[in-house]
């Protein structure tokens, strides 16, 4: 593929817009032929397997990226080429959605990306300051037909008399405001201006605020951000991922076209209700709980819940073990508590500590009690069978009752759920609340609100997960699959026992388990079936994301922003919004006060 430039200035209009569909359309052949193979393979998974698209691809990553790749290109196509640069030297470069170079030469541009740098002057050159443009020439199309064309003539002494060239040039811009709505946000790559272009160009890290009132188009300037930081930072954000939080469902769905058409699938979009992994917040609530739950003083409830679901009983426990009781006072409790918090753990963590404490207590009661010499001198038992008195007290599934009582492992989910549904255990957690306030926590049991996936969050970070279980459940998963791997090889093997000689020299031909083995077999099937950085990420409550953006920010809570920054520990975001327009009772009245923590 090549281009051919005649260096005209004095061109008549219709031979010039020949020449534009002419260009347009080899650009597009290219396009077709990838989007007509990933939509072929896309069909054939999915007639392999069966299902629908959307809930085959919650359980295949592959399909999902084959699905992305459909949208991408099909999102393409109206509008591929937008622009075109002539500088004074007489060079072209056609402005696009995405870059596409001469792979049949030295991979010269056929298409400039809009985000690259040598692209900015078709945003930023002026008659005053042309930055080395001579003519900006503004191309609108409809799928493969140029329907217009609107020229900038920078630099006055190279303008033709003859030709249709004005000094400044509108066209787009008013075609673009004129439009007709479709019920999606499109993309502004094609009118993007000098003020918006600096927002959308400014510097990865950071906290940039982009204030605006209704209308003042912040949201598509933040959504272009993304795609530019994503082509700029790729190599740091394709792996951590960049995290887009909007106001609600309806919201993503009216944005949700703009960035595959800036060709970026892979920006995670959420609502603040579905920012906790396996928790959809939907539950409506008055908006006077919801203004509650959002005020930091949650976090001083949350952390006094879980102190209260480590119980010291006022009386004695008596536990039935095989062939005897031991007494579990309250005074061993204490003690074993003190010492798991003084840990400094979570309180799921902190179990182990205080396990150890009182399985070793109970041991010294047993030992004392069948150890004990009747001459009154020193205890018979050795180390060796205090040992074993431990790990079988362990074992004891009354023992285990006990403690699962007196120090119970946690979920965010049953620490709130439980919380929420007792006014005692209201009591014991919020005494810093009045009493119309703790009246407000107690609801039954039924679904989750957009204000409690803050405190879900917080109770994630307080209770903790013990790591060695889901190590020890990874381990079993790919035990299972090894062993599956291995069956499979094993019946290869079985339909391929007989050797065939090589008639040419006698070789024999190799078989599949005379190439792979299971363990190799297995890093190949999980090399197929890897996640993208937004599914990964979606999916882990403690995934680090290299930036965030979040829209109608002003609305958040103090406990929403707390979940967001540790989900971007380095403190690099782009937050949208207008103060002036917060509705919500837990929302910010300036971003001093928001961003101060």
């Amino acid at each position: 593929m090549s281009t051919q430039s005649d260096g005209s200035v004095a061109q008549r209009h219709d031979d010039e817009i020949g020449r534009e569909q002419e260009y347009v359309s080899l650009l597009y052949g290219r396009l077709d032929d990838m989007r007509e193979q990933a939509a072929q393979r896309l069909t054939e998974e999915l007639r392999n397997t069966g299902g629908t698209l959307q809930a085959r691809s919650q359980r295949d990553s592959s399909v999902q990226m084959y699905a992305d790749q459909v949208e991408q290109f099909s999102a393409v196509e109206n509008g591929l080429c937008f622009g075109r640069l002539d500088d004074t030297d007489g060079a072209r470069h056609y402005i696009g959605r995405i870059g596409i170079f001469d792979t049949t030469g030295d991979y010269d541009p056929l298409l400039m990306d809009w985000r690259a740098p040598a692209a900015r002057p078709f945003y930023l050159a002026t008659a005053a300051n042309p930055q080395g443009v001579k003519r900006r020439r503004h191309l609108r199309t409809r799928q493969r037909k140029v329907t217009g064309l609107n020229d900038e003539v920078l630099d006055l002494a190279t303008a033709s008399p003859t030709a249709h060239e004005e000094l400044t040039g509108e066209a787009s811009l008013l075609a673009a405001l004129n439009a007709g709505r479709t019920g999606r946000m499109r993309d502004i790559v094609e009118t993007i201006q000098a003020e918006q272009d600096r927002v959308i160009r400014a510097d990865l890290p950071g906290v940039l605020v982009v204030q605006g009132g209704p209308g003042t188009g912040k949201t598509a300037v933040a959504l272009h951000r993304a795609a530019y930081l994503l082509y700029t930072h790729r190599r740091e954000l394709s792996s951590r991922g960049v995290l887009l939080v909007g106001p609600n469902a309806t919201f993503l769905r009216y944005i949700s076209q703009v960035l595959p058409t800036l060709a970026e699938t892979g920006v995670l979009l959420r609502t603040p209700g579905d920012l906790f992994p396996g928790v959809s917040a939907r539950r409506a609530e008055p908006a006077e709980t919801a203004a509650l739950k959002g005020r930091t003083v949650m976090t001083e409830v949350l952390a006094a819940a879980v102190r209260d679901r480590q119980w010291v009983p006022d009386e004695p426990l008596e536990i039935e073990i095989e062939r005897d009781t031991v007494r579990l006072d309250p005074e061993m409790v204490r003690q074993a508590r003190d010492r798991a918090r003084r840990s400094g753990r979570p309180h799921n963590l902190a179990r182990a500590v205080f396990d150890v404490e009182v399985v070793h207590a109970l041991a010294a009661q047993i030992a004392e009690r069948i150890g004990a010499d009747p001459l009154g001198g020193e205890n018979l038992l050795e180390e060796a069978d205090r040992a074993e008195i431990r790990r079988e007290l362990r074992e004891e599934a009354g023992i285990r009752a006990a403690l699962d009582e007196l120090w119970p492992v946690l979920t965010p989910q049953r620490l709130l759920a439980d919380l929420y549904a007792s006014t005692d255990r209201i009591a014991a957690a919020a005494p810093m609340l009045t009493d119309a306030e703790r009246a407000l926590l107690h609801r039954e049991p039924g679904g989750w609100t957009p204000a409690d996936v803050p405190l879900l969050d917080e109770a994630a970070e307080l209770l903790g997960e013990d790591e060695r279980a889901a190590a020890a459940r990874r381990e079993r998963i790919r035990s299972f699959q090894r062993e599956y791997a291995e069956g499979v090889l094993e019946i290869w093997k079985g339909s391929r026992s007989i050797d065939v000689e090589d008639e040419a020299d006698g070789g024999e031909i190799l078989g599949v388990t005379d190439l792979i083995d299971a363990d190799r077999l297995l890093e190949r099937q999980e090399e197929a079936d890897r996640l993208t950085t937004a599914q990964r990420a979606a999916a882990d409550r403690s995934w680090a994301f290299g930036h965030v953006i979040v829209d109608e920010a002003q609305e958040l809570s103090p406990m929403a922003w707390r979940l967001l920054m540790r989900r971007c520990p380095s403190r690099s975001m782009t937050i949208v919004g207008d103060v002036a327009q917060t509705g919500a009772l837990a929302g910010t009245p300036s971003w001093a006060e928001a961003l101060e923590p």
